[in-house]
């Protein structure tokens, strides 16, 4: 049953984003980012937005935490690396697999039973040595391989139909939605089809936010609680080495984070601060800058986030600008000028 407490759900509509980046060459703006960021401070109050924070987004894998806190609550037993794998978009290393492999054994299944698509790993060195060696494309090296393992455990330890839990009408699917309604705050506005085959769900990039906030800001023993214990506990587990989401978990104590496709990106401290951005072209290279900024913004100490700053851009071998957010978000306490 769903709450009457609820929030209507966020508007369908064009979202108004804002620039939030700027490529700079030669100390002029080469290029544009736009784009939406919220900041919540420790009471749930928004001290900094920019662009459009209200409007239906797809948090495409930044969604996974608030799967995985639905799929614990649901009981789901599993713990530390093999529960950071099952919210993970892994990259393809061995350990990935090997918990995935691991996650479908307790399960009493095997890769075949896997719905999501068969991929080549997400990461480049990863993929290029599985390519070299002859391997073809597997639902187990695709990055949502431990999220989808996990659901198949949970089906079996629930009695539910195996074959089709991905399926929207699903139990397990309707739970995970009734959870993402609970822990955003609103109401879904829209439903559709992740990359990897199970639903996904449009909430607001501010409902977003509300919802890593309420997951870092668990109790000890609640699903929230072992769910943000178990990302900032195994980062790697959740991203691969390397991947700039699991050295920001390293650098900033406390912090849980989750990247998504498309330019979204997600992250709150132990004492609820959160922050949420969207980059409309899906940018990687403005989003790890702009998400630096706002966690700066939300408090965070900017020398914690020096490594975050953004990719240069240069010229004849020297940097001659770079990728840095805009005057808004304070790129002072990030970069020097380019």
């Amino acid at each position: 049953m769903l709450s009457s407490s609820l929030a209507d759900a966020p508007p369908i509509r064009e979202p108004i984003h804002a620039p939030v980046a700027h490529v700079t060459r030669g100390g002029m703006v080469e290029g544009v980012h736009h784009g939406s960021v919220v900041v919540l401070d420790a009471a749930g109050e928004v001290p900094f937005r920019i662009g459009d924070i209200e409007v239906a987004c797809y948090p495409r894998s930044a969604l996974k935490p608030l799967q995985a806190v639905a799929m614990v609550r649901a009981g789901l037993p599993l713990e530390g690396e093999l529960l950071s794998l099952a919210m993970g978009s892994h990259s393809g290393e061995e350990r990935h697999l090997a918990g995935t492999r691991r996650i479908l054994e307790l399960a009493g299944l095997t890769e075949d039973d896997l719905r999501n698509v068969p991929d080549l790993p997400y990461d480049p060195a990863v993929r290029d040595t599985w390519v070299r060696d002859g391997r073809p494309p597997s639902r187990l090296a695709q990055n949502c391989s431990g999220k989808h393992a996990a659901m198949l455990y949970l089906c079996r330890l629930n009695g539910w139909p195996p074959q089709d839990y991905d399926a929207p009408e699903h139990p397990l699917q309707r739970m995970i939605a009734e959870a993402v309604e609970d822990l955003t705050g609103q109401r879904i506005a829209h439903a559709t089809v992740d990359g990897c085959g199970t639903p996904l769900f449009a909430v607001s990039l501010h409902g977003l936010a509300r919802a890593a906030a309420r997951i870092a800001t668990g109790a000890p023993g609640t699903p929230e609680f072992r769910v943000a214990d178990a990302l900032r506990s195994h980062p790697e587990m959740a991203s691969g080495a390397g991947r700039d989401v699991a050295e920001l978990m390293r650098a900033v104590p406390g912090l849980i984070a989750k990247d998504g496709f498309e330019g979204v990106h997600v992250a709150a401290l132990p004492d609820g601060r959160a922050v949420a951005v969207k980059i409309a072209d899906g940018a990687n290279r403005a989003r790890v800058p702009v998400m630096a900024a706002a966690l700066a913004l939300a408090g965070v100490d900017a020398r914690l986030l020096t490594g975050f700053a953004g990719e240069p851009a240069t010229g004849g071998g020297r940097r001659v600008g770079g990728v840095r957010p805009v005057a808004a978000l304070d790129p002072s306490v990030l970069l020097a000028p380019a």
